[in-house]
């Protein structure tokens, strides 16, 4: 049998053989060089291997380089390349020191696509994790973009989500570059993304039309005003088994950050957890609102109001500061029921509480504690007076007829008010005697403001 020649079985491996001086300059590598790394053998003869190690590897690699030469074997050292087309190789590698010829000879082995495989995994479980940890969807949006910033450039990134029943795109996320040019202004982002989600496709814009396989890239290209279509630009759709819920952004201003079809599909792969994270944290913020809100009204309920009110307590004792609690009903609200019916009744409670919003501060809250039943929570007083005056110009809003839909309609509240630390210090206390002060207000007539009396008595 005749052998073959040790040159030849160093060419037909797979992995690429290399020899090097201490200063990392390359005396020969075998052809698989050019396959792993992207360069010709002859194109890097006489050039550091170290300048093509990438820049936040390059200090562990002249370590690990030194303990060779130093007469340790390397067995399983991994670190990244950039190949001759920009991309990233990672690579393993086995070396040892030839002290003889003042050389380290040493073996790659290309591990990009196992690599990638792993990355691929651990983004895949990041975002299951996230959608399981973050309190809401703006923290949410915030870990996606981290993720994907691990795999793409991603400093200039959105997420953009479509309401069917509106037919409305909205942008809840949205980051620029610092110094970045200015984001492309609605109309021309809105139908890039409008075009993603109709069509449920990924779209990639290239600013060279060679690059633009998809042939809508160069239609949009035309269509759109030039000085404000971004230089690169990739968008996903957001997919569930409802249809596209939105649309993932990416764009970039540089030559250096142009999108490739790889990236392309890699952003693809990722939009399908994306999409699932983003639906999980939609149904999670409905049943909380469910769970704290009145759905007529969409004021917080009882639940939620008393845990206002127990933190506003706190507050109060700690800043030593009053707060007051307005306890509303409506007089005669269930002559609406019966003479206009409940459809109007639930509207008639939506313009009552749409207008006691108007009537207080962003940082006060109104609720609906049931029926028509009101209970409004000023924080941050330093004088009885506040409270009153609070409730006087709920009355004099009340004074003004409701619009039911052409029906103009007036309607009176009977309102009680308690003041801490003088009506008690806990909140069913204080509560309470803000709905005995409404009762007397009601039995006195309506229409009226009652304060309750420091001994649980009442005074006008």
């Amino acid at each position: 049998m005749q052998s073959i020649p040790s040159q030849n079985v160093v060419d037909l491996l797979l992995d690429a053989v290399c020899v090097v001086h201490a200063d990392s300059t390359i005396e020969f590598v075998s052809p698989a060089f050019e396959r792993i790394f992207g360069y010709a053998p002859e194109e890097v003869i006489g050039k550091r291997m170290l300048d093509m190690v990438h820049p936040e590897d390059r200090a562990i690699t002249q370590s690990q380089a030194q303990s060779v030469m130093n007469g340790h074997l390397q067995l399983q050292f991994e670190n990244r390349y950039v190949r001759k087309d920009g991309s990233i190789a990672h690579i393993r590698w086995t070396a040892r020191w030839l002290p003889d010829k003042q050389r380290r000879l040493a073996v790659a082995h290309d591990i990009t696509e196992r690599k990638f495989t792993e990355s691929m995994q651990a983004v895949i479980y990041a975002i299951s994790e996230a959608a399981h940890t973050t309190h809401n969807l703006q923290a949410l949006f915030q870990h996606i973009h981290q993720i994907i910033g691990r795999l793409l450039p991603a400093t200039n990134f959105a997420v953009a989500l479509y309401d069917a029943c509106s037919d409305s795109l909205s942008f809840p996320y949205h980051v620029n570059e610092p110094g970045a040019a200015p984001t492309p202004p609605a109309p021309v982002q809105d139908a890039l993304c409008a075009e993603v989600i109709h069509s449920g496709s990924p779209l990639l814009l290239t600013p060279n039309a060679l690059d633009n396989a998809d042939p809508r890239a160069a239609q949009l290209r035309r269509q759109l005003p030039q000085e404000h279509t971004p230089l690169c630009w990739l968008g996903v759709p957001l997919q569930t088994q409802k249809g596209a819920i939105g649309a993932l952004v990416l764009q970039s201003t540089t030559e250096q950050g142009r999108y490739t079809e790889k990236d392309k599909e890699l952003l693809q792969f990722v939009s399908t957890q994306v999409a699932a994270a983003i639906e999980r944290k939609q149904m999670h913020e409905r049943l909380e609102h469910m769970a704290q809100y009145d759905q007529l009204t969409h004021l917080p309920n009882r639940q939620l109001f008393l845990d206002r009110l127990k933190t506003a307590l706190a507050r109060a004792r700690r800043d030593q500061s009053l707060l007051s609690l307005l306890f509303l009903d409506l007089d005669d609200f269930k002559q609406v029921n019966d003479t206009l019916g409940h459809a109007m009744g639930d509207l008639l409670l939506q313009r009552v509480a749409q207008r006691l919003l108007e009537c207080v501060r962003g940082s006060d809250t109104v609720a609906r504690l049931g029926g028509d039943e009101f209970v409004v929570l000023l924080e941050g007083g330093h004088a009885r007076e506040h409270a009153a005056a609070a409730a006087d110009k709920i009355l004099a809003a009340f004074g003004q007829p409701f619009d039911l839909e052409g029906i103009r309609l007036s309607i009176q509240p009977s309102i009680g008010v308690a003041i801490y630390p003088e009506h008690g210090g806990e909140e069913h206390r204080l509560l309470g005697h803000a709905d005995e002060a409404m009762y007397l207000s009601k039995k006195s007539g309506g229409n009226q403001v009652r304060v309750a009396s420091p001994r649980d008595g009442l005074v006008p």
